[in-house]
């Protein structure tokens, strides 16, 4: 009978001894077989003060698991009356909180997810000793002893109990929360139905799914490891089944869903902060704002991810109407049912000066003129923007009939706005010079006006010769239509070589075009560009023609294109990529000029395929479309043509054919795919250097088709030059000013080549212009 109750008052010492030890962040291995329960004193300076320690019992490690056993399951029944219910509170923490890092009355340490390990419960201080500082404890910061009482959103769970509150409400989960070699469990079903997430089982995988929004975290049992959206994450513990409950690591589920928590040591409890802020959105209307005249309004769009309402907003920065032109920003937030403020939503608004609209006004350097005098109209158009558009109506260089002229101008600006100024000037009946004469003398460059063509034949020719400067020309342009997917042009070429290429999309569908270049040798080789103008897909051959032929001039000025590429042996690779950048679709026109080199023989393929496929996988498939038996395509040799004339043009009317098959023979050369002799009919893609040593002082310098309608670019003196700015030189009768030389012998360098989509041959005109 002694014996007993003397057992009886052991176990009643213990359980006191233990209510008032700290949890403990981690289990600490003792020196012996044996673990020895006291209580722990802490001092003034977050130090163990030496105390006279309580006698101390020595319990088995089989007792105390046995006796752990036995209190955790009288906590598991669901219907535990009031008296269990005061008992429960009561019963021994498993383990207290280390000394390490609780300063003095600090009975409640916070937990953030950034530096936790696992909450513990076994005790395993020793009187007067301070354990070694738990991971736990020693990253966790401190709280003070303040705020021990749990908010609505909080979840309180206990430490060996199945009792959990949330709201004022006790739930029970199937098994108490338990601590296995120093890490905290919790059921998981019953912990995420609290939370308020999802929770399901793949049977595929065999994995304990939980959702929380956009976050997916995945368990499997007896497993150490876990997944977040796909990535494996390490826990302490190993995730077990018992009882049909699957259980987890708390810090699991905390750290992967950035839930907060507190532990109670006092309370012997773990509070788990599930207060999520409210989200405060807001957009504004309209997109363009002026200063002071624009209703700015706001569209606020927020909501609470706990689905409490919100009470109260507050604005920083908004305005109705702003009443300057600059960046503002804009803060809203919002507050929810639970006093949490959400985080300021901030707009940054840009408010512009209001458009004014433009001013349109022009000046002309009189009032009142002669007959075929030369009228100077400068443009005054003002806008706080930008002027996109002027419209003239009436204005013209000189006036051939007497008579009040009414000129306007319409100028619009990038907002849309217009303005229209007018003017009229007075032409009397004198005459000052002819319509012909008038054109001859002041029409500007790349301007055209009409003459009698009939009478050029019987001018008398510059005798020119010529030398051709090594540089082979790929001319593909048969089929100029393309009905199928195919191979248009395969060549093999070393050293400089020119590409003009020019077709048009027939297949039905969107295509590319492409140029594979493929080393063949058994060393590397190496391609450089040196100028190139691509232009397209347009649905106007001549306008792509013409671009092209202007890039191309451009390039050659600022070298913008330059470029090289290596291939290794047997590699190949996409050169020229301008011509694949956009999609043709049916009826498009492609046009592109390019001088390139390589230092080994390179073959190159032009190609036109579906707008899928990948051209270096299906090259091999691809088939060499026959010619179209109209248009010209062929491998030319030579294909710059240098003509230099030293003697004096331009004291009477002269031409110069061009592109004529007489004066300017077609270059010859051969079909590679067919294997058949061919000439270069109008000498496309010849590029043209013209020297003229001595030209006439007073001598227009035009350009007259003579073949059909033309459209292109020239180059004279370095100036690139219209042939016709607005568009197309018609033969015969039309001729576009080039240059004009002044009054002294000159030297006039052009450089020409023939527009793809204009027609040949053409001549350069020399004439003498009326004395001034």
């Amino acid at each position: 009978m002694k014996l007993k109750k003397l057992s009886m008052l052991t176990v009643l010492a213990l359980s006191q001894v233990a209510t008032a030890v700290p949890v403990s962040a981690q289990e600490v291995a003792t020196s012996t077989a044996q673990q020895v329960v006291a209580q722990e004193v802490y001092g003034e300076k977050n130090t163990a003060e030496e105390v006279q320690s309580a006698p101390q019992t020595r319990v088995t490690k089989q007792e105390t698991e046995k006796q752990a056993e036995a209190e955790s399951a009288a906590t598991t029944d669901s219907k535990t009356s009031k008296a269990a219910t005061i008992s429960e509170e009561k019963e021994p923490a498993p383990s207290a909180e280390t000394a390490t890092g609780v300063t003095k009355s600090t009975n409640e340490t916070t937990v953030t997810n950034e530096k936790t390990d696992e909450v513990t419960g076994e005790v395993t201080a020793t009187p007067n000793v301070k354990t070694a500082p738990s991971e736990e404890s020693a990253e966790s910061k401190p709280a003070t002893n303040a705020a021990k009482t749990a908010t609505p959103t909080d979840l309180v769970l206990y430490f060996n109990s199945t009792k959990m509150e949330q709201g004022g409400v006790t739930y029970n989960a199937p098994q108490p929360m338990q601590v296995k070699k120093g890490v905290s469990y919790v059921p998981i079903r019953a912990l995420v139905d609290r939370v308020g997430y999802k929770v399901s089982y793949d049977k595929k995988t065999k994995e304990t799914v939980i959702v929380s929004g956009v976050n997916e975290l995945r368990f499997k049992t007896d497993s150490s490891k876990y997944t977040v959206n796909g990535v494996t994450k390490t826990m302490k513990g190993t995730s077990y089944q018992t009882k049909n409950t699957f259980m987890v690591p708390l810090t699991a589920i905390t750290a992967a869903l950035d839930i907060k928590y507190k532990v109670d040591n006092i309370g012997k409890k773990v509070i788990m902060n599930l207060a999520t802020k409210p989200v405060a959105t807001f957009t504004i209307q309209p997109g363009e704002i002026m200063a002071g005249q624009t209703v700015v309004t706001y569209s606020t769009d927020s909501s609470s991810p706990q689905g409490l309402s919100i009470v109260d907003e507050r604005w920083e920065g908004k305005q109705e109407v702003f009443a300057s032109a600059g960046k503002y920003d804009v803060s809203y937030s919002v507050q929810d049912s639970n006093g949490t403020w959400s985080d300021p939503y901030t707009v940054t608004i840009e408010v512009k000066q209001p458009n004014l609209p433009p001013v349109a006004m022009f000046t002309t350097d009189k009032e009142e003129y002669k007959m075929g005098e030369l009228i100077t109209i400068t443009d005054q158009s003002t806008d706080d923007g930008k002027i996109v558009k002027h419209d003239w109506n009436n204005s013209a260089y000189a006036f051939f009939t007497p008579g009040p002229k009414n000129i306007s101008l319409t100028v619009t600006d990038d907002s849309g706005q217009t303005a229209t100024f007018e003017k009229t000037i007075v032409v009397t009946s004198e005459t000052l010079y002819s319509q012909d004469e008038f054109n001859r003398m002041f029409l500007p460059a790349g301007e055209k006006f009409v003459f009698d063509g009939s009478a050029v034949p019987t001018w008398s020719k510059v005798p020119y010769t010529f030398s051709d400067e090594p540089s082979t020309l790929i001319r593909s342009n048969s089929p100029e239509t393309v009905n199928s997917e195919g191979i248009v042009y395969q060549e093999t070429a070393v050293g400089n070589t020119r590409f003009m290429i020019h077709h048009v999309n027939n297949t039905g569908k969107n295509v590319k075009m492409y140029v594979v270049a493929t080393n063949t040798n058994f060393t590397a080789a190496t391609i450089k560009t040196e100028n190139l103008g691509f232009a397209g897909p347009s649905p106007i051959a001549t306008a792509a023609g013409k671009s092209s032929v202007e890039r191309y001039f451009e390039s050659m000025q600022d070298g913008s294109k330059r470029s090289s590429i290596t291939l290794a042996p047997g590699e190949s690779k996409l050169v020229m990529t301008e011509l694949s950048k956009s999609v043709m679709k049916q009826g498009g026109v492609i046009s592109l000029f390019s001088d390139m080199n390589s230092d080994f023989p390179i073959q190159y393929d032009v190609i036109m395929i579906d707008e899928k496929l990948d051209p270096l996988t299906v090259l091999e498939k691809l088939p060499i479309l026959d010619r179209d038996g109209v248009h010209n395509r062929g491998t030319y040799p030579n294909s710059t043509r240098v003509i230099r004339y030293s003697e004096p043009v331009g004291a009477t009317s002269m031409r110069l054919a061009l592109g004529d098959n007489q004066d300017d023979p077609n270059l010859a050369g051969m079909d590679p795919m067919l294997g058949v002799e061919a000439s270069n009919s109008g000498n496309f893609g010849v590029l043209y250097k013209i020297t003229l040593d001595r030209v006439a002082p007073n001598t227009l310098i035009s350009f007259n088709p003579r073949g059909g309608k033309y459209s292109g670019y020239a180059m004279v003196n370095g100036d690139i030059t219209a042939i016709y700015s607005k568009g197309q030189v018609s033969a015969p009768n039309e001729q576009a000013v080039l240059y004009r030389t002044g009054d002294y012998e000159q030297k006039v360098e052009i450089i020409l080549t023939a527009a793809p989509g204009s027609n040949l041959p053409v001549n350069l005109l020399f004439t003498q212009m009326p004395k001034k």
